[in-house]
């Protein structure tokens, strides 16, 4: 016969399971939501960035200005900047970040070449460490919504390796947001600029929202409006190449800024899948332990019935 105390010390446990789940769940849907407003926040500045080096784009030849940011060289080693997690629970956000880079790793030695890593992450700081791997820089702790200031920080060390031609190429790996449940790694050329990828395109907002109890996502397609072209006589103060060398380093700063917030929106969506899952788990765990400890009890009812029947047939 099952321990009823056990059954009921097992139950009470899993409830408690349960709310901690269900807690860890509300939190970081409010953070999917903190990290969507920055998204927000951020874009006016990001639009009005491109709509300028569009028009910069037009007046100038890129392909014809001497700027190291667009130097393309002949590549023998490359940075590859991995973003994962500084924590789990998580489903599988960061075995999957981690599994790209690897693969990554392998098509670069296949090819020949040279790799440096910069992670940001502690999850990928400790699994490559322990792989005796080429780490150039680590970031850890970061904020859990992505801030310029470290996106900045981030990106002066990338702009450091490739200067130093230490690197000749630097790739960009973390997971693009695709929706509360699916996010997918991608890997990017960060450096050199192309500038083909200077032009204004359409892109989405993304939108954390609530219909019957339940949370969902919106997707809101935002249209970049093509800026005109620059006046033919328009006289610059300083020379447009000085303007594009002080603006492309911002237009990097800000795509890192993007990978960070998506990267930080798809870990925060996993763990929010992740926590669900675990307290829908609980749920079902509950209600067989209840049946069981039902049946636990009902047997043990009938037991105590026939054993007061037989006491009473000895007597008669």
């Amino acid at each position: 016969m099952a321990n009823l105390k056990a059954i009921r010390d097992r139950i009470k446990s899993v409830k408690n399971t349960r709310k901690i789940t269900e807690a860890m769940r509300l939190v970081a849907a409010a953070k999917v939501r903190r990290a969507q407003e920055q998204v927000i926040a951020t874009r006016p500045f990001a639009d009005r960035l491109a709509q300028v080096l569009y028009r910069l784009q037009g007046r100038l030849r890129f392909e014809d200005v001497d700027l190291p940011l667009l130097k393309q060289r002949q590549v023998k080693s490359v940075g590859l900047l991995i973003i994962s997690g500084d924590r789990g629970l998580c489903g599988g956000y960061n075995s999957n970040i981690i599994k790209r880079a690897e693969t990554r790793i392998k098509e670069l030695k296949a090819e020949g070449l040279d790799y440096r890593l910069v992670i940001v992450g502690r999850k990928a700081t400790q699994y490559f460490q322990r792989r005796n791997q080429p780490i150039e820089a680590t970031f850890t702790g970061l904020e859990q919504i992505p801030t310029s200031a470290e996106a900045s920080q981030i990106a002066d060390e990338l702009l450091a390796l490739f200067l130093s031609e230490t690197v000749d190429r630097v790739e960009l790996i973390y997971t693009k947001f695709v929706s509360l449940i699916s996010s997918r790694p991608v890997v990017q050329t960060l450096l050199p600029l192309d500038p083909q990828g200077l032009e204004a395109a359409d892109d989405e907002i993304f939108r954390l929202t609530t219909r019957g109890g339940e949370f969902q996502v919106e997707r809101q397609k935002v249209e970049m409006v093509k800026p005109a072209a620059l006046a033919p006589d328009m006289i610059f103060e300083q020379d447009p190449v000085q303007i594009l060398d002080a603006l492309l380093p911002l237009y990097l700063n800000n795509q890192l800024l993007r990978a960070l917030q998506e990267s930080a929106a798809s870990e925060l969506a996993a763990r929010m899948t992740a926590m669900n899952n675990a307290s829908d788990n609980a749920s079902e765990l509950i209600g067989k332990l209840t049946l069981t400890y039902n049946k636990a009890r009902q047997a043990a009812i009938t037991q105590e019935i026939l054993e007061v029947v037989a006491g009473a047939e000895a007597l008669t």
